[in-house]
């Protein structure tokens, strides 16, 4: 497993980090300890998690995927060991049930992390991360930024000061940022130089086959700025391994269970997920290691956040860490990006 320094921190992660966000509810808690266990075998040290896990959000089952983090480190005793990241829920109805008035402020920050904590059964998160934008911006696919200043929330200095208590306080080690843009990302850092405050060290946004985006202009910001990609849905809710394709709906698959996420559903997202299934059989790999590969290989990536409701997936995808591209199969990965580019935003 190749280890990475995520960004400008002492915090050495695997190139792998384990999504959690099926425990509790896809999973129950002895198939998470059975992916933990295991993944923790291969050498991946790095989880992500957030108070609103797992999804779908439901109030009956919140908080459970960090409930079951935390019982899994305590039985084996190995919390000093684990890189923990998880996030604060910004403004939305679907999480409304967690706070009245929902906004990236002291209060709301304040109680996200006492929360966290207890459950995770920790004193201490390595890297908190803030869940989406308090501001109208372009995030979970949407496409066409409008300009409403208006709608602004919590100013961004506000929320970087309080997350600098929480940082002077020893209950986080280093700070993060979520489906956040390139102007969001950049003006978070301009103050923490400015004022002294501190850095996010990684932006979580997804990144795969079939979103690019992030290579739009969040890329240059990441590698000038030394801040990493934290790469989620690399495989697009399961939709690069092929096994939608044609209508198929698998039992038990995600997809199947909530038709509702249509973001990876479109029609020429359909059309790119056919032509990189084919590549991946002519090149004798199967589509999900094909798609992940690719995601590792990035060299803005700090880690590739992979999921799995079974075990043979979560084997597969973690086996795919150990395989290298040729240039040559690179080169016809682009050739059919340039075809669908970004089809699934």
């Amino acid at each position: 497993m190749q280890m990475n320094t995520l960004g400008q921190t002492d915090l050495t992660v695997s190139r792998v980090c384990l999504g959690t966000m099926t425990f509790g509810n896809q999973n129950t808690q002895a198939e998470a300890f059975e992916q933990l266990d295991y993944a923790w075998a291969q050498g991946v040290n790095f989880l992500d998690a957030a108070e609103m896990y797992p999804i779908p959000v439901k109030a009956d089952y919140q908080g459970m995927t960090e409930t079951i983090i935390g019982r899994w480190m305590q039985a084996r005793q190995n919390r000093d060991q684990v890189i923990i990241a998880t996030k604060v829920a910004g403004p939305g109805e679907m999480v409304s049930f967690l706070r009245p008035d929902m906004r990236l402020d002291r209060r709301n920050i304040r109680a996200a992390i006492e929360g966290s904590l207890q459950r995770l059964q920790t004193d201490y998160i390595d890297l908190y991360q803030l869940h989406w934008p308090d501001r109208a911006t372009n995030y979970f696919g949407r496409l066409g930024y409008q300009h409403q200043p208006q709608l602004d929330g919590t100013p961004i200095l506000e929320t970087l000061q309080v997350l600098q208590e929480l940082v002077q306080e020893g209950l986080v080690r280093y700070i993060g940022l979520s489906n956040e843009t390139a102007w969001g990302c950049m003006t978070f850092l301009k103050y923490a130089d400015q004022l002294g405050l501190p850095r996010v060290v990684s932006v979580q946004n997804p990144y795969s086959l079939l979103n690019r985006s992030a290579e739009v202009g969040l890329a240059e910001v990441m590698q000038r700025e030394s801040v990493d990609l934290l790469a989620y849905s690399p495989l697009a809710f399961g939709t690069l391994s092929g096994k939608y394709l044609q209508g198929a709906k698998p039992e038990g698959a995600r997809l199947t269970l909530y038709p509702e996420y249509t973001r990876y559903q479109t029609v020429q997202g359909q059309q790119a997920v056919e032509a990189y299934v084919d590549l991946a059989r002519e090149a004798g790999l199967s589509p999900a290691t094909l798609a992940l590969a690719f995601v590792n290989s990035r060299p803005f990536l700090g880690s590739n956040i992979i999921g799995a409701t079974r075990m043979d997936q979560l084997r597969e995808n973690i086996a795919a860490e150990q395989v290298s591209l040729s240039a040559d199969l690179v080169a016809q990965i682009e050739q059919i990006h340039q075809l669908y580019s970004n089809p699934c935003p």
